[in-house]
């Protein structure tokens, strides 16, 4: 075993790894420089002593070999969240870029003008006695400051949010799903898709013990559901897809962990996320009418979380609602299962994740439910009106013939062009290294490679519990010293996102 420990501790001693921040990407590179070989590792010590002891001793040794470029070994592990310890040591860099969130303007995408436009008017209206700025823009605020109390934007919504914009968001709804109505009364703007979550959550939350409600979330899936679940007092039961399926949700999954988890909890929500995240793939209409079937069997509510329904890349793949897949298949359906759609401006084309605006729309909810809903929302007032204006600009663009559409076109196919082309590039990149698979990315900014590492080597990393995919890290990109992947928050996703799902490493990829 100590002689396993050496050999793994080896890749380690032999790589060191640098952090190069670029104007819009992080870079990382692997040097294969030999230079901890001053440092002599006691493998005792090494099974024994606190990781940040061993850290401490592995940072002193680069201090010694590497010019400082490392203060500690152990900020490596830290997330990329605000100010890095690492940014001082990249002179003459000019600071850390976020690649971890998912914050495109923060790595340097524009705002949309026509957004910006309007959002200016509709706080300082003044602005529409500006001759700079298109007519078009100043009569969409017109027509949003009609709709708002006092003709001001610094007043309060009605809860579900402004009038004006819930209709806009409805007919946008209807034009996705080829002419399918949507009922404003039922579209809810609030802040964001994580509040929207976590208020749907409270509302199925029930009792504790076996009456404690459960929702049934897929696995993968964003961090973001395992902290509400937690929040809100839901049992989360995961069913799990599957990479030999492309990631496809099935029934018999669904169905045994329903049946396993009826012992501690009462499951009454099926989440469905589609496009996957961080999986990638499309759910085709098929598969969405077998998750329906599953839902009308056992009595679930279904939450369709489809953020990324604009984000598609590939082009033979296309997006298709729960909603409009339900319609399609009779009243027996549509008439009665109940479904909550969710859809956010920040994962939109646009990106505005710091506006934090999103919508609900509610399909055959229960009348109680949703008196409920509507109590809650009334408690936080309304979502900022920025958000929702930014939302209107979303569900209802420039049209052909007004005089922001060329320059809003324009925009917008520069940024999905930008996305599919950088999916592309991801999907073969990754696919080009040693020991990584990844499947084709269909649609958002993830990817969810397979890492296939050596057994013995994972089984002695995991001696070091808490080093385990550090080494894990250093080991697969030792093999592939020579490359240097941009645009990509590498070793971070590794650290905080590495998954080990039925017997195989994944780690969450995010590109821009």
């Amino acid at each position: 075993m100590s002689q396993c420990i050496m050999k793994t501790f080896q890749t380690v001693k032999s790589a060191s790894v640098k952090f190069c921040l670029y104007r819009n990407s992080i870079s990382l590179v692997l040097w294969k420089k030999h230079i901890c070989d001053s440092c002599e590792w006691d493998i005792k010590y090494v099974q024994t002593a606190k990781v940040s002891t061993v850290v401490q001793r592995s940072a002193a040794a680069y201090r010694k070999n590497a010019n400082n470029y490392w203060k500690s070994v152990k900020s490596a592990k830290r997330s990329l969240h605000g100010n890095h310890p690492l940014a001082s040591q990249l002179d003459p860099w000019p600071g850390p870029m976020d690649g971890y969130k998912e914050d495109a303007q923060a790595l340097g995408q524009h705002p949309f003008t026509f957004s910006r436009q309007v959002v200016a008017i509709c706080v300082y209206p003044e602005l529409i006695h500006h001759p700079a700025l298109p007519e078009d823009a100043k009569e969409r605020a017109r027509r949003i400051l009609q709709h708002c109390n006092g003709g001001s934007v610094g007043s309060y919504s009605d809860s579900k949010g402004n009038s004006y914009i819930r209709s806009s968001v409805a007919k946008y709804i209807e034009q996705r799903d080829g002419g399918i109505s949507s009922n404003p009364d039922k579209v809810y703007v609030m802040g964001g898709a994580t509040e929207i979550i976590s208020n749907v959550l409270k509302v199925f939350t029930s009792d504790r013990g076996t009456d404690q409600a459960g929702a049934l979330v897929p696995v993968p899936h964003y961090p973001m559901y395992s902290h509400v679940a937690a929040l809100n007092n839901m049992v989360r039961v995961d069913y799990y897809l599957h990479e030999d399926s492309r990631w496809s949700l099935q029934v018999e999954e669904l169905r045994t962990a329903l049946y396993k988890s009826r012992k501690y909890c009462k499951p009454k929500l099926l989440c469905i996320i589609n496009p996957g995240n961080p999986t990638g793939q499309i759910l085709s209409p098929q598969c969405i009418e077998d998750a329906i079937r599953f839902a009308e069997e056992e009595h679930l509510a279904i939450l369709a979380d489809e953020v990324f329904q604009s984000a598609v890349h590939k082009p033979n793949c296309e997006f298709y609602s729960v909603k409009k897949v339900l319609h399609g298949m009779g009243p027996k359906y549509y008439n009665n299962i109940e479904l909550i759609s969710v859809n956010s401006i920040s994962k939109s084309y646009m990106a505005e994740t710091g506006m934090r605006g999103g919508y609900m729309e509610l399909l055959n909810i229960d009348p109680n439910a949703e008196e409920c809903w509507y109590e809650m929302l009334s408690a936080h007032s309304c979502a900022t009106l920025a958000a929702q204006i930014t939302l209107d600009v979303i569900s209802d663009p420039p049209q052909p013939g007004d005089l922001s559409y060329d320059t809003f076109e324009q925009e917008k196919m520069t940024v999905l062009m930008a996305m599919s082309e950088n999916a592309k590039l991801t999907e073969e990149t990754l696919n080009t290294l040693t020991g990584i698979q990844c499947l084709p990315i269909e649609a958002t900014n993830y990817a969810y490679p397979r890492i296939e590492l050596p057994e013995k080597a994972v089984t002695c990393a995991k001696v070091v519990v808490c080093w385990y995919k550090l080494f894990c890290f250093l080991y697969w990109y030792s093999k592939n010293s020579a490359c240097c992947v941009q645009s990509l928050s590498l070793f971070n996703c590794w650290l905080s996102m590495c998954d080990y799902l039925q017997g195989n490493f994944y780690f969450y990829y995010r590109f821009s």
